[in-house]
């Protein structure tokens, strides 16, 4: 591992380990700007990723190095703004900033954009079959409820009066058990839809260089 990696590395941990403010006192004072500007870039930091680094440092009474900083984000922009890093971006559900220089640009935000077309086509299938757990899982909690009801309904112990209370509850039960079922064939129906669509999409794009 050569030594501006090494350098990042460090960074990156710190940074990480810093909670709210982006830099420590030490961390203000003994790093190298350019590094922290490469960091930032690489990772795909808007520009005013260094005011946030201005504010913390000043706590501590030092200032940025604004010109090595700058030299190191460009630098590590160009690492970032690459076609493979806007796909994996996209199919992360991550947001683009705007940061990319215009020569670069065009190749990651389409990258981005048919990645982020895939993110949304899988969470709709993942958003769909969570609806139907959670449909069965009601369903099942419904059936328990009827089961218990009929239960109380044949039980000697069990008054006149409880009974047509009972009856009325089991009509309710029974009515909601129809509504879950047939709101999970809609469910399924649509999960259906929704995967045809994903293997489409990732039949079309398996070609591509990403």
């Amino acid at each position: 591992m050569n030594s501006r990696i090494a350098g990042i590395l460090y960074i990156a941990v710190m940074l990480g380990l810093s909670g709210c403010a982006t830099m420590s006192e030490d961390e203000c004072v003994m790093s190298d700007w350019r590094t922290i500007g490469y960091e930032d870039g690489s990772m795909g930091h808007s520009a005013d990723r260094i005011g946030s680094h201005r504010k913390a440092c000043a706590k501590h009474g030092v200032a940025p190095d604004f010109e090595a900083y700058q030299s190191g984000r460009r630098d590590g922009l160009r690492q970032f703004c690459q076609p493979s890093r806007g796909f994996s971006l996209g199919t992360s559900g991550g947001r683009y900033n705007g940061v990319c220089p215009s020569d670069l640009e065009p190749g990651f935000v389409d990258a981005f954009n048919t990645g982020h077309k895939l993110y949304n086509l899988r969470s709709q299938v993942n958003a769909a079959n969570s609806q139907i757990r959670s449909r069965e899982a009601e369903l099942e909690k419904t059936e328990e409820q009827i089961r218990e009801v009929q239960a109380d309904l044949i039980s000697p112990e069990t008054s006149t009066e409880d009974r047509v209370m009972l009856l009325v509850d089991l009509k309710d039960l029974s009515e909601r058990t129809g509504e879950i079922e047939a709101e999970i064939v809609n469910l399924i129906e649509d999960r259906a839809v929704y995967e045809q669509q994903l293997h489409q999409y990732e039949a079309m794009i398996a070609d591509t260089s990403y």
